[in-house]
């Protein structure tokens, strides 16, 4: 038994031994990274040497990693480029150029199936159907790439990064722009999505559904035609964002649908159509997150139990709130309102008479969207100010009890 224990550390020391670097050059014996695919052994290094190499669909099924210095592969738009298909392989460094469109078989630059302990870092993906898609795969890690799409509409296009029945994956520090979403995710568990950038998106920045204990931390959405998709979720930390310029008639920096237990904190929501839209939520706790100059400030449907907003920035929205059903134990306390015109004479920091958020001319405007030209009217101003002095159409339940003074910091 002590001597197999010995020969089986003795070989895990040589291991790295046995292991070689596979040089692909031009005018070389090795001239094509598919070559080199095929002679390279398990845990071999590929480097690929600065050239532009027309290939697509590499299969890898052993465990190698691929370096690039300043490599571009050119698929000519006759396929895909990688398909990983085994544990531990590194794809790095590369310029991945003109992918194949369908509809019928997933074309990516990168295609990831069945295949764990995976890293994809500092690539530059031009013109892709889909850029990245990890299926049923774990362990994995997507750093550093930049993606540059050229989305027109939804149906023709793809996704940046695709994540399907995967786990446990780290997306970070990855630039997406004019995709159709920028990063989706559906039955993705326990995965870390941070400091990335998506803009300009057809749909989504980011999009994701049935999928629990995640974080988004850190990460811009700027001008995407949708902002982000939060649907079917729980136990989800949405922290440090910033969702910004998401504008249309059917827009919003973020949507929940469907949400429980989660926590959304320390964001910006700035000039979106929406700013915060939740339907069908249960136990969000909203703080320290700052709504700024967009259309609907939080916008809440039917069907949220117990969500609290406490210590929010609400400023200059032309409608900080609009409620659309019951209260069910939803609470706002402690935000602060720029419209807020109560005192404080005790000198506490909070004000000494509640503060109604919802507004009459919200509540018409969601019934008959078309009286929104309306909006810096004096007529407007007057029913606004009728209905807060004796509330007839708002809900009557619906107050911040102790309003901040000052803006939060």
């Amino acid at each position: 038994m002590l001597k197999h224990s010995f020969l089986s550390l003795m070989f895990l020391f040589y291991l790295p031994l046995l292991s070689k670097s596979i040089i692909v050059k031009k005018n070389s014996t090795i001239n094509t990274i598919e070559r080199a695919i095929n002679v390279a052994g398990n845990n071999d290094t590929i480097i690929v040497e600065k050239g532009t190499y027309y290939e697509h669909e590499l299969h890898i099924s052993k465990h190698i990693t691929l370096i690039s210095k300043e490599a571009t592969i050119d698929a000519e738009y006759k396929g895909g480029i990688f398909v990983l298909e085994a544990d531990s392989i590194t794809i790095k460094g590369f310029i991945l150029n003109n992918i194949k469109s369908s509809h019928i078989k997933d074309k990516s630059a990168i295609y990831v199936i069945n295949a764990n302990y995976f890293t994809i870092e500092d690539n530059t993906i031009n013109n892709p159907f889909f850029a990245i898609q990890i299926h049923r795969s774990k362990y994995g890690i997507i750093n550093n790439n930049n993606i540059y799409g050229d989305a027109k509409v939804g149906k023709n296009s793809g996704n940046g990064v695709h994540i399907w029945h995967s786990d446990h994956l780290q997306i970070s520090n990855n630039h997406i722009n004019q995709m159709r979403d920028g990063i989706y995710l559906e039955f993705a568990d326990d995965c870390k999505i941070e400091h990335n950038i998506s803009t300009n998106n057809i749909r989504y920045g980011l999009h994701f559904m049935f999928s629990n204990n995640n974080l988004y931390a850190n990460n811009e959405f700027n001008n995407n035609g949708a902002g982000v998709a939060v649907m079917f979720s729980k136990f989800i930390h949405i922290e440090n964002n910033l969702f910004k310029l998401n504008w249309g008639s059917a827009s919003y920096g973020l949507l929940l649908k469907e949400i429980y237990d989660s926590e959304i904190t320390n964001n910006t929501f700035v000039q979106n159509t929406i700013g915060i839209y939740s339907e069908g939520t249960a136990r969000i706790n909203y703080q320290n997150n700052s709504l700024k100059n967009n259309g609907w400030g939080v916008k809440i449907a039917g069907g949220c139990y117990e969500n609290k907003f406490t210590n929010n920035n609400f400023i200059n929205n032309a409608f900080d709130i609009s409620y659309n059903g019951r209260m069910n134990d939803n609470t706002f306390n402690r935000n602060y309102w720029s419209a807020y015109t109560g005192y404080d004479l005790d000198k506490d920091g909070v004000g000494d008479i509640p503060y109604r958020p919802v507004k009459l001319f919200s509540y018409i405007v969601n019934r008959t969207p078309e009286t929104i030209v309306l909006l810096r009217s004096l007529f407007i101003d007057l029913i606004n100010f009728s209905e807060k002095v004796s509330p007839i159409f708002t809900p009557d339940q619906l107050k911040d009890n102790q309003p901040l003074i000052k803006l939060i910091n």
